[in-house]
């Protein structure tokens, strides 16, 4: 396929593929892809979501599990697909996790078998609040503990409490990602994260955003796969799609994974959708195995995003 046969293909699917490809690669201007991203909340895949909602404000009358249908992941999908900030089911949603999770500690914790924070989650929750613009003095807080809860090499790790010494990958870009949208929101408080986020950044970046830093190797095979949502895992395109977000200088240690997202890619310009991760869901976005219009949105941005700034 040709550059303008994939954008076709792209702009035949959902609501919140074609607003983003308006917006991210077609470059058009707010009165042309807002129209597109308000139709998130009544077509496709957003309108099949928000109409699962419960009487009680949840999804699948849960807050954290099952994965993937309950309140936390299906506003983790909903902010992926680009749902309004102000949409009032999403707030509604909000508010719940955040009622229901906020731990003396500062965190969210909805383990009762936990008597502290759960990292991950925290910096979960975090994005959904400040995505969705939700108004809570206790925003503020979370983000102070997940300052308090970064470690020496930079990096975040839910098993911190139980010994870890050494950031994991699937927690330092939730919090990474919760940060970001604090930023957006909260920009006149932006200076207290700066050096959290700079310091996170560079753990992704020692670890070439999926190597060992030790031996350079792999550090687990299932970060190279590319599936959408992403749900709590990481994998490289979405460290490449957090370091595209924040608009990061281009930097030689990212190349690995430029190189690897750049062979993922078809003869046909497409990427496939990588094996969906087990577990609950309401419906299937896309086939595992099949060309998937999310990840070539995301492949075709960050690939613009890193040869617009040369050499």
């Amino acid at each position: 396929m040709s550059t303008d046969t994939v954008l076709a293909w792209l702009l035949e699917g959902d609501p919140a593929i074609r607003w983003q490809v308006r917006r991210d690669l077609l470059d058009e201007p707010p009165e042309s892809y807002e129209p597109e991203r308000a139709r998130v909340a009544t077509e496709g895949w957003g309108a099949q979501l928000l109409t699962r909602q419960d009487p009680a404000g949840t999804w699948a009358n849960a807050i954290y599990s099952p994965k993937w249908t309950s309140t936390t992941y299906t506003l983790l999908h909903l902010r992926h697909l680009g749902l309004s900030p102000e949409n009032a089911q999403a707030k509604r949603g909000c508010a719940l996790l955040l009622d229901k999770g906020y731990y003396p500690d500062g965190g969210i914790n909805y383990f009762r078998s936990y008597k502290y924070s759960e990292t991950c989650i925290t910096g979960m929750i975090l994005a959904l609040l400040c995505y969705f613009r939700y108004a809570d003095e206790r925003v503020h807080r979370i983000v102070e503990h997940l300052l308090g809860q970064q470690m020496a090499d930079g990096g975040w790790n839910c098993e911190r409490p139980r010994g870890a010494t050494h950031g994991s990958f699937h927690t330092t870009i939730s919090v990474l990602e919760g940060l970001q949208e604090y930023a957006l929101l909260h920009g006149d408080r932006v200076t207290a994260i700066e050096d959290a986020a700079a310091r996170g950044r560079e753990f992704l970046l020692i670890h070439r955003l999926y190597r060992s830093h030790r031996t350079g190797e792999i550090a687990n095979p299932a970060m190279t796969r590319i599936t959408f949502p992403p749900r709590w895992h990481y994998d490289f395109l979405r460290g490449l799609e957090y370091f595209r977000s924040v608009d990061a200088p281009r930097d030689e240690r990212m190349s690995d994974a430029i190189a690897l997202l750049r062979s993922k890619q078809g003869p046909d310009g497409r990427w496939k959708q990588g094996q969906n991760w087990p577990g609950r869901v309401f419906f299937t976005m896309e086939t595992g195995g099949q060309p998937g219009r999310w990840n070539t949105l995301a492949g075709l941005r960050v690939l613009r995003w890193w040869d617009a700034q040369g050499e």
